[in-house]
């Protein structure tokens, strides 16, 4: 029954993945197009935006943490940072290294190796990212 409650908890984050992109990009482009703001300004609100909305979801939907936001908040921070700098370092040893120029032939379309290596640190941040978060943010006790 922990197995399942754990890929149960695993989908919810994955969820609230979904939901901080849609509005980082909306709010990027609400801040550059409608609003006329910078577009590096507009991107960092737009990621502000999707870091906020993550910890709020996590914390109460994901994790169901009922301890102080402040603490909470900082290891949540602190392991986006963390996290971020290991899906940075999977991309660029994968596009700098094996992947480099190399291009991908799927169907009609062409993947380019940078492209894979940023598929694949996607997917290395999110399980780092998780972990991290299930055993340093939210854990329990």
């Amino acid at each position: 029954m922990k197995n399942r409650n754990q890929i149960a908890q695993f989908i919810k984050y994955c969820i609230v993945g979904v939901m901080n992109t849609a509005i980082t990009l909306g709010v990027i482009f609400l801040c550059k197009s409608v609003c006329g703001i910078n577009p590096y300004v507009s991107n960092a609100i737009g990621y502000i935006c999707g870091l906020i909305n993550s910890f709020l979801w996590n914390k109460q939907w994901v994790f169901r943490s009922g301890s102080a936001y402040c603490g909470e908040a900082m290891r949540f921070a602190a392991g986006f940072g963390l996290c971020f700098a290991i899906q940075f370092a999977v991309v660029w040893g994968l596009s700098s290294g094996p992947f480099g120029e190399t291009e991908f032939p799927i169907g009609r379309f062409v993947i380019s190796g940078y492209g894979i290596a940023t598929l694949i640190g996607s997917i290395v941040y999110t399980v780092c990212n998780f972990t991290y978060n299930k055993l340093f943010t939210f854990r329990k006790g």
